[in-house]
Protein backbone atom coordinates (compact mmCIF):
# COMPACT_ATOMS: atom_id res chain seq x y z
CA UNK A 1 0.00 0.00 0.00
CA UNK A 2 0.93 3.28 -0.72
CA UNK A 3 -0.86 6.19 -0.31
CA UNK A 4 0.07 10.10 0.34
CA UNK A 5 -0.21 11.62 3.94
CA UNK A 6 -0.29 15.07 2.55
CA UNK A 7 -3.20 15.20 0.05
CA UNK A 8 -6.11 13.38 1.56
CA UNK A 9 -8.59 11.51 -0.42
CA UNK A 10 -12.15 10.28 0.74
CA UNK A 11 -12.42 10.49 4.55
CA UNK A 12 -8.38 11.23 6.05
CA UNK A 13 -8.02 9.63 9.69
CA UNK A 14 -5.22 10.05 11.79
CA UNK A 15 -2.83 6.90 11.87
CA UNK A 16 -0.56 5.44 14.72
CA UNK A 17 1.89 2.61 14.21
CA UNK A 18 2.96 2.20 17.07
CA UNK A 19 6.59 1.21 18.20
CA UNK A 20 8.71 -1.77 20.69
CA UNK A 21 12.24 -1.77 21.61
CA UNK A 22 12.95 -4.24 19.12
CA UNK A 23 10.89 -1.99 16.37
CA UNK A 24 13.12 1.13 17.41
CA UNK A 25 16.20 -1.21 17.03
CA UNK A 26 15.40 -1.88 13.24
CA UNK A 27 14.47 1.13 11.88
CA UNK A 28 17.47 2.82 9.80
CA UNK A 29 17.79 5.00 6.57
CA UNK A 30 18.08 4.13 3.23
CA UNK A 31 17.73 6.17 -0.10
CA UNK A 32 16.09 4.64 -2.80
CA UNK A 33 16.33 5.20 -6.53
CA UNK A 34 13.20 3.73 -7.21
CA UNK A 35 11.58 6.10 -4.71
CA UNK A 36 12.86 8.84 -7.04
CA UNK A 37 12.03 7.06 -10.16
CA UNK A 38 8.26 6.87 -8.66
CA UNK A 39 7.81 9.79 -7.59
CA UNK A 40 9.70 11.81 -10.47
CA UNK A 41 7.98 10.34 -13.30
CA UNK A 42 4.65 11.03 -11.35
CA UNK A 43 5.25 14.76 -11.13
CA UNK A 44 6.35 14.74 -14.55
CA UNK A 45 3.04 13.26 -15.89
CA UNK A 46 0.86 16.19 -13.30
CA UNK A 47 2.05 18.13 -16.04
CA UNK A 48 2.33 21.03 -13.73
CA UNK A 49 4.87 23.24 -13.07
CA UNK A 50 6.33 22.72 -9.45
CA UNK A 51 7.79 25.52 -8.18
CA UNK A 52 11.22 23.74 -7.13
CA UNK A 53 11.50 21.03 -9.94
CA UNK A 54 10.49 23.12 -13.15
CA UNK A 55 14.22 23.22 -14.49
CA UNK A 56 14.04 19.92 -14.36
CA UNK A 57 11.03 19.17 -15.60
CA UNK A 58 11.17 21.63 -18.55
CA UNK A 59 14.94 19.43 -19.62
CA UNK A 60 13.49 16.30 -18.70
CA UNK A 61 10.06 16.20 -19.91
CA UNK A 62 10.72 16.53 -24.42
CA UNK A 63 13.19 13.75 -23.45
CA UNK A 64 10.91 11.55 -22.02
CA UNK A 65 8.15 12.06 -24.17
CA UNK A 66 10.28 11.63 -27.58
CA UNK A 67 11.13 8.08 -26.13
CA UNK A 68 7.44 6.89 -25.41
CA UNK A 69 7.13 6.57 -22.06
CA UNK A 70 3.91 8.87 -21.55
CA UNK A 71 2.54 5.67 -23.56
CA UNK A 72 4.18 3.07 -21.65
CA UNK A 73 3.45 0.07 -19.17
CA UNK A 74 5.31 2.20 -16.92
CA UNK A 75 2.77 4.75 -17.01
CA UNK A 76 -0.43 2.94 -16.87
CA UNK A 77 1.23 1.75 -13.29
CA UNK A 78 2.25 5.26 -12.07
CA UNK A 79 -1.13 6.84 -12.54
CA UNK A 80 -0.90 10.66 -12.14
CA UNK A 81 -3.19 10.15 -8.67
CA UNK A 82 -4.06 7.54 -6.47
CA UNK A 83 -2.37 4.29 -5.51
CA UNK A 84 1.33 2.82 -7.11
CA UNK A 85 1.63 -0.48 -7.35
CA UNK A 86 3.85 -1.44 -3.94
CA UNK A 87 5.88 -4.42 -5.90
CA UNK A 88 7.62 -0.89 -7.57
CA UNK A 89 9.41 -0.77 -4.04
CA UNK A 90 10.78 -3.50 -2.80
CA UNK A 91 12.39 -2.80 0.82
CA UNK A 92 15.94 -1.76 -0.41
CA UNK A 93 18.18 -4.35 1.49
CA UNK A 94 21.32 -1.60 2.10
CA UNK A 95 21.50 2.31 2.59
CA UNK A 96 21.61 3.03 -0.77
CA UNK A 97 21.04 -0.13 -3.32
CA UNK A 98 21.85 0.89 -7.28
CA UNK A 99 18.84 0.96 -9.14
CA UNK A 100 19.88 -3.07 -10.50
CA UNK A 101 19.26 -4.34 -7.27
CA UNK A 102 15.92 -2.80 -6.89
CA UNK A 103 14.81 -4.07 -10.87
CA UNK A 104 16.06 -7.63 -9.44
CA UNK A 105 14.01 -7.14 -6.56
CA UNK A 106 11.11 -5.98 -8.92
CA UNK A 107 11.25 -9.20 -11.41
CA UNK A 108 11.20 -11.52 -8.46
CA UNK A 109 8.58 -9.89 -7.13
CA UNK A 110 5.64 -13.31 -7.37
CA UNK A 111 3.25 -13.31 -9.56
CA UNK A 112 0.54 -13.47 -6.71
CA UNK A 113 1.85 -9.85 -5.06
CA UNK A 114 1.71 -8.25 -8.75
CA UNK A 115 -1.47 -9.37 -9.29
CA UNK A 116 -2.78 -8.41 -5.73
CA UNK A 117 -1.24 -5.20 -6.19
CA UNK A 118 -2.81 -4.41 -9.85
CA UNK A 119 -6.18 -5.57 -8.56
CA UNK A 120 -6.02 -2.45 -6.45
CA UNK A 121 -4.95 -0.51 -8.73
CA UNK A 122 -7.69 -1.24 -11.15
CA UNK A 123 -10.20 -1.05 -8.04
CA UNK A 124 -8.30 2.60 -7.23
CA UNK A 125 -8.41 3.82 -11.00
CA UNK A 126 -11.77 2.09 -12.37
CA UNK A 127 -9.67 -0.12 -14.41
CA UNK A 128 -6.36 -1.30 -15.83
CA UNK A 129 -4.65 -0.19 -19.18
CA UNK A 130 -4.05 -3.00 -22.10
CA UNK A 131 -0.04 -2.99 -21.14
CA UNK A 132 -0.79 -3.48 -17.35
CA UNK A 133 -3.82 -6.20 -18.13
CA UNK A 134 -0.65 -7.65 -19.91
CA UNK A 135 1.13 -8.10 -17.28
CA UNK A 136 -1.10 -9.41 -15.16
CA UNK A 137 -2.03 -12.32 -17.37
CA UNK A 138 1.90 -13.07 -17.30
CA UNK A 139 4.03 -11.18 -14.82
CA UNK A 140 6.92 -13.14 -14.66
CA UNK A 141 6.92 -12.59 -18.88
CA UNK A 142 5.78 -8.83 -18.80
CA UNK A 143 7.81 -7.66 -15.96
CA UNK A 144 11.38 -7.58 -18.08
CA UNK A 145 10.12 -4.91 -20.00
CA UNK A 146 9.00 -3.07 -17.38
CA UNK A 147 12.51 -3.20 -16.05
CA UNK A 148 13.65 -1.92 -19.36
CA UNK A 149 11.06 1.15 -19.30
CA UNK A 150 12.35 2.15 -15.73
CA UNK A 151 16.15 2.10 -16.94
CA UNK A 152 15.24 3.66 -19.79
CA UNK A 153 13.62 6.72 -17.69
CA UNK A 154 16.65 6.58 -15.65
CA UNK A 155 18.99 7.78 -18.27
CA UNK A 156 16.91 10.21 -19.73
CA UNK A 157 15.48 11.51 -16.62
CA UNK A 158 17.62 11.48 -13.19
CA UNK A 159 21.12 9.10 -14.10
CA UNK A 160 22.66 12.79 -15.80
CA UNK A 161 21.53 14.52 -12.17
CA UNK A 162 21.95 11.67 -9.70
CA UNK A 163 25.38 13.20 -8.44
CA UNK A 164 23.18 16.59 -7.16
CA UNK A 165 20.16 14.27 -6.12
CA UNK A 166 22.15 11.97 -3.92
CA UNK A 167 23.86 15.16 -2.00
CA UNK A 168 20.73 16.31 -1.09
CA UNK A 169 19.59 12.72 0.09
CA UNK A 170 23.11 12.17 1.92
CA UNK A 171 23.30 15.03 3.93
CA UNK A 172 19.71 14.38 4.56
CA UNK A 173 20.30 11.07 6.32
CA UNK A 174 23.46 12.66 7.76
CA UNK A 175 21.33 15.33 9.47
CA UNK A 176 18.59 13.01 10.87
CA UNK A 177 21.24 10.36 12.23
CA UNK A 178 22.76 13.00 13.65
CA UNK A 179 19.27 14.23 15.73
CA UNK A 180 18.59 10.61 16.54
CA UNK A 181 22.64 10.50 18.30
CA UNK A 182 21.89 13.41 19.90
CA UNK A 183 18.21 14.07 20.82
CA UNK A 184 16.42 11.06 20.40
CA UNK A 185 13.86 9.22 17.87
CA UNK A 186 11.24 11.68 19.45
CA UNK A 187 12.84 14.46 18.27
CA UNK A 188 14.06 13.23 14.88
CA UNK A 189 10.21 12.24 14.59
CA UNK A 190 8.37 15.43 15.18
CA UNK A 191 10.85 17.43 12.71
CA UNK A 192 10.91 15.26 10.07
CA UNK A 193 7.32 16.55 8.25
CA UNK A 194 4.43 18.45 9.86
CA UNK A 195 2.08 15.41 9.33
CA UNK A 196 4.35 13.18 11.60
CA UNK A 197 4.51 13.24 15.34
CA UNK A 198 5.48 10.95 17.72
CA UNK A 199 3.95 10.69 21.46
CA UNK A 200 4.03 8.03 23.72
CA UNK A 201 6.38 5.08 21.78
CA UNK A 202 4.00 5.49 18.63
CA UNK A 203 3.91 7.10 15.46
CA UNK A 204 1.15 9.03 13.86
CA UNK A 205 0.61 10.38 10.51
CA UNK A 206 -2.38 12.79 9.69
CA UNK A 207 -4.52 12.66 6.90
CA UNK A 208 -4.17 9.36 6.09
CA UNK A 209 -7.20 7.37 4.39
CA UNK A 210 -6.42 3.62 5.90
CA UNK A 211 -5.86 3.30 9.70
CA UNK A 212 -1.94 1.23 10.16
CA UNK A 213 -1.72 -0.57 13.16
CA UNK A 214 1.66 -2.39 13.98
CA UNK A 215 -0.16 -6.24 13.75
CA UNK A 216 -0.63 -5.07 9.77
CA UNK A 217 2.74 -4.01 9.39
CA UNK A 218 6.31 -5.69 9.24
CA UNK A 219 9.21 -5.20 12.25
CA UNK A 220 11.18 -1.92 11.93
CA UNK A 221 10.87 1.03 10.03
CA UNK A 222 12.54 2.33 6.35
CA UNK A 223 13.40 5.84 6.47
CA UNK A 224 13.82 7.08 2.70
CA UNK A 225 14.50 10.51 2.14
CA UNK A 226 12.99 11.96 -1.48
CA UNK A 227 14.12 14.65 -3.67
CA UNK A 228 10.79 14.76 -5.72
CA UNK A 229 7.91 13.34 -2.73
CA UNK A 230 5.53 15.79 -2.38
CA UNK A 231 4.05 17.79 -0.55
CA UNK A 232 3.47 14.83 2.11
CA UNK A 233 5.40 11.96 3.14
CA UNK A 234 4.17 8.85 1.46
CA UNK A 235 4.36 4.78 2.85
CA UNK A 236 4.61 1.33 1.56
CA UNK A 237 3.15 -1.70 3.91
CA UNK A 238 3.23 -4.53 3.09
CA UNK A 239 4.22 -7.03 5.89
CA UNK A 240 6.64 -9.27 6.48
CA UNK A 241 8.94 -6.50 5.55
CA UNK A 242 9.45 -3.21 7.27
CA UNK A 243 7.10 0.07 6.55
CA UNK A 244 8.69 2.06 4.43
CA UNK A 245 8.09 5.87 5.09
CA UNK A 246 9.49 8.15 2.33
CA UNK A 247 9.37 11.98 3.41
CA UNK A 248 10.65 15.20 1.39
CA UNK A 249 14.10 15.66 2.20
CA UNK A 250 16.08 18.72 3.49
CA UNK A 251 17.57 21.01 0.67
CA UNK A 252 15.23 20.44 -1.92
CA UNK A 253 14.08 23.88 -2.56
CA UNK A 254 18.31 24.23 -3.39
CA UNK A 255 18.36 21.15 -5.67
CA UNK A 256 18.13 23.37 -9.04
CA UNK A 257 19.58 26.43 -7.85
CA UNK A 258 22.70 27.41 -10.03
CA UNK A 259 26.47 27.01 -8.20
CA UNK A 260 28.58 29.20 -7.54
CA UNK A 261 31.61 29.24 -10.00
CA UNK A 262 34.04 32.02 -8.81
CA UNK A 263 37.80 30.78 -8.66
CA UNK A 264 37.60 29.07 -11.72
CA UNK A 265 40.87 30.45 -12.82
CA UNK A 266 42.94 28.16 -10.33
CA UNK A 267 40.83 25.32 -11.69
CA UNK A 268 42.02 26.34 -15.40
CA UNK A 269 45.78 26.45 -14.53
CA UNK A 270 45.33 22.69 -13.10
CA UNK A 271 42.81 21.33 -15.74
CA UNK A 272 43.02 23.50 -18.82
CA UNK A 273 40.34 26.39 -19.49
CA UNK A 274 38.67 24.41 -22.31
CA UNK A 275 38.43 21.59 -19.75
CA UNK A 276 37.17 24.10 -16.86
CA UNK A 277 34.89 26.10 -19.21
CA UNK A 278 33.05 22.75 -19.89
CA UNK A 279 32.72 21.64 -16.07
CA UNK A 280 31.25 24.75 -15.82
CA UNK A 281 28.88 24.56 -18.48
CA UNK A 282 27.90 21.33 -17.13
CA UNK A 283 25.39 23.22 -14.39
CA UNK A 284 23.10 21.17 -16.58
CA UNK A 285 23.68 17.77 -18.45
CA UNK A 286 24.25 18.48 -22.27
CA UNK A 287 25.08 17.14 -25.33
CA UNK A 288 28.55 17.67 -27.41
CA UNK A 289 26.73 19.63 -29.67
CA UNK A 290 25.10 21.74 -26.91
CA UNK A 291 28.07 22.05 -25.34
CA UNK A 292 30.18 23.38 -28.87
CA UNK A 293 27.66 25.68 -29.63
CA UNK A 294 27.75 27.46 -25.33
CA UNK A 295 31.11 27.25 -25.56
CA UNK A 296 32.39 28.46 -29.02
CA UNK A 297 35.05 24.97 -28.82
CA UNK A 298 34.77 23.03 -32.36
CA UNK A 299 32.51 19.82 -31.66
CA UNK A 300 36.04 17.31 -32.32
CA UNK A 301 37.62 19.39 -28.92
CA UNK A 302 34.98 19.22 -27.41
CA UNK A 303 34.42 15.51 -27.65
CA UNK A 304 37.98 14.92 -26.63
CA UNK A 305 38.03 17.00 -23.54
CA UNK A 306 34.83 14.91 -22.57
CA UNK A 307 36.49 12.28 -22.87
CA UNK A 308 39.31 13.10 -20.76
CA UNK A 309 37.61 14.20 -18.26
CA UNK A 310 35.67 11.12 -18.37
CA UNK A 311 38.53 9.23 -17.96
CA UNK A 312 39.25 11.49 -14.77
CA UNK A 313 36.00 10.56 -13.04
CA UNK A 314 34.87 13.97 -13.40
CA UNK A 315 31.84 13.55 -16.13
CA UNK A 316 29.91 11.00 -16.58
CA UNK A 317 27.64 9.85 -20.09
CA UNK A 318 24.29 9.15 -20.25
CA UNK A 319 22.35 7.97 -23.71
CA UNK A 320 19.04 9.95 -24.16
CA UNK A 321 17.92 8.64 -27.70
CA UNK A 322 20.24 9.41 -30.46
CA UNK A 323 22.82 11.29 -28.29
CA UNK A 324 24.77 11.51 -25.28
CA UNK A 325 24.23 13.56 -22.16
CA UNK A 326 26.85 14.95 -20.58
CA UNK A 327 26.94 15.26 -16.59
CA UNK A 328 29.05 16.47 -13.98
CA UNK A 329 30.38 13.82 -11.25
CA UNK A 330 29.92 14.30 -7.67
CA UNK A 331 33.85 14.44 -8.15
CA UNK A 332 33.76 17.38 -10.08
CA UNK A 333 31.19 19.28 -7.98
CA UNK A 334 33.20 18.57 -4.80
CA UNK A 335 36.43 20.25 -6.93
CA UNK A 336 34.55 23.39 -8.26
CA UNK A 337 33.43 23.83 -4.70
CA UNK A 338 36.96 23.57 -3.21
CA UNK A 339 38.09 26.00 -6.04
CA UNK A 340 36.03 29.05 -5.36
CA UNK A 341 37.45 31.05 -2.30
Amino acid sequence: MRESTGRPRGVAVSAELAFSAGDLAQMRFAVSPMWEVGTSFRLLRSGGAHPVHRPWAEQVRPRVLAAGLDRSLLAELIPPTGYVPDFLNPAPDGPAPALATELAGIMAAPPARVRQDLDRLEHDQGGLGPRSRTLYADPAARLPRLAEEVETYWELALAPYWARIRTVLDADVFHRARQVAEQGTGHLFNELHPLVSWDDSALRLSRRQRPLSREAAGAGLLLIPSAFTHPGPLTRVTPPEPPQLAYPARGVGTLWEPRPLAGTDALAAVLGRSRTLLLTELETPASTTELAHRTGLSPAGVSQNLTALRNAGLVSAHRAGRSVLYARTSVAETLLAAAAP
